[in-house]
């Protein structure tokens, strides 16, 4: 016998702010559980306009202008909104094509809403801090993005691909 306990020890981190001690342990879930995964819808390049009336946001903007969180937008339209997919506040969003496998594994809160979301886009909406996972999706998985991330010249990240990935939570307010 050697003394180990078959019993899974809590996932609890050992330093914790002050207000996070009694919060329980985290639980290891796939991305899928924790939130939905939806597509946003196509922005052309010709329909950015330097004056236009909406903020929005194209996948390629997110390898050039923007970091793990979203406050202001440099791009907006004069598109139809009626047409496009609008940010709802704490939406994260990922690329669903990239050029290296390692580069998709970005991610980005977009803070505001009412943000159109180009159709090259996954985004992740959960009860959970988008600030968090975005964090989370840039850092710890980062490695398994890669790894389940298609194609060699062009990379492609397909919603059902993400919804399998594992990442363990802190308990979070259920919708």
């Amino acid at each position: 016998m050697s003394g180990k306990s078959d019993k899974k020890k809590p996932l609890v981190p050992s330093l914790r702010f002050p207000e996070f001690r009694e919060a329980g342990a985290w639980e290891v879930k796939r991305l899928g559980e924790i939130g939905k995964i939806s597509k946003g819808k196509g922005i052309s390049k010709s329909d950015i306009k330097p004056n236009g009336a909406l903020p929005c946001i194209r996948y390629g903007e997110l390898y050039t202008h923007y970091g793990e969180v979203i406050r202001d937008v440099v791009s907006f339209t004069d598109a139809n909104p009626g047409n496009l997919v609008l940010s709802e506040e704490n939406d994260v969003i990922i690329p669903a094509s990239g050029e290296t496998k390692e580069d998709i594994a970005t991610a980005s809160c977009v803070s505001v809403k009412g943000v159109a979301l180009g159709g090259d886009l996954n985004i992740f909406y959960s009860p959970m801090n988008g600030m968090f996972l975005a964090y989370y999706i840039r850092g710890n998985l980062k490695f398994e993005i890669s790894k389940v991330a298609q194609g060699n010249s062009v990379v492609h990240l397909y919603t059902t691909q993400l919804e399998k990935l594992k990442l363990a939570v802190p308990p979070y307010p259920k919708e």
